[in-house]
């Protein structure tokens, strides 16, 4: 016989007013399971009632976090929620039938949330690659070129200084230009040092055509600056 399935979010706090209703209604308790999550423990409740099943779902439960037993409305329930205890630690208040963490003979205390040496590394090198890997991505929104706005805002702003000052500027920034693409230049020799010399060919190529493209968005962007301030003269006038 076909039935329909329906889930919906749940709070702990939600719970017993839930559970009441669904008594008081005619509702069949049917499970609670626990998933393992990255955020916490998923606790899933099963009701059914004619040919729908409902599943209410809390998300992310926290260690030390009370749950509230529906063993009041829900006798039954007392198997799924001691062993939800006893499985994954979740702390669950005043069972109807609590066999205080002895409802499963276990070698070791919540197996369900322990994960083996190997996977934790696994976990935390993966979690330190997200990291690098956002970490680069910042900077190098950071070290972009600038916007054709961001360019425009840039010459007025030279514009407006004192003409001494503003060439001293344009040169520090020229400077520090050459000395990051010395840096940059350096380090692409150091990378292509040890490699075969036709694929060392193809990497300097390949990082020559990069720069070139950047250097042309560069140009474009300047160009745009440069059409957008004698814009601006020409309105001032």
């Amino acid at each position: 016989m076909a039935f329909a399935i329906k889930f919906a979010p749940l709070t702990v706090e939600e719970l017993p007013a839930l559970a009441a209703a669904k008594k008081a209604d005619g509702w069949r308790f049917v499970q609670m399971l626990c998933v393992n999550t990255e955020d916490g423990i998923d606790m899933i409740y099963s009701f059914m009632k004619d040919d729908l099943l409902e599943n209410h779902e809390i998300k992310g439960v926290q260690k030390g976090t009370a749950i509230p037993s529906i063993t009041g409305e829900f006798l039954e329930a007392f198997v799924f929620e001691n062993e939800s205890h006893d499985l994954f630690g979740v702390d669950i208040t005043d069972i109807a039938i609590d066999f205080g963490g002895n409802f499963y003979a276990l070698a070791q205390k919540e197996p369900m949330t322990v994960i083996s040496p190997e996977q934790q590394a696994a976990r935390e090198k993966a979690k330190k690659l997200a990291a690098a890997k956002a970490a680069k991505e910042k900077a190098a929104g950071e070290q972009a070129p600038k916007t054709a706005d961001d360019a425009a805002a840039l010459e007025a702003k030279l514009a407006g200084m004192d003409p001494v000052k503003a060439a001293k500027v344009r040169a520090a920034m020229e400077a520090k230009a050459k000395k990051e693409a010395a840096a940059k230049q350096a380090a692409v020799d150091e990378k292509v040092a040890g490699l075969d010399p036709e694929k060392a060919a193809k990497v300097k190529a390949a990082l020559e055509a990069k720069a070139a493209r950047e250097a042309a968005k560069k140009k474009a962007a300047e160009a745009e600056a440069d059409e957008a301030g004698a814009a601006a003269e020409e309105e001032g006038e």
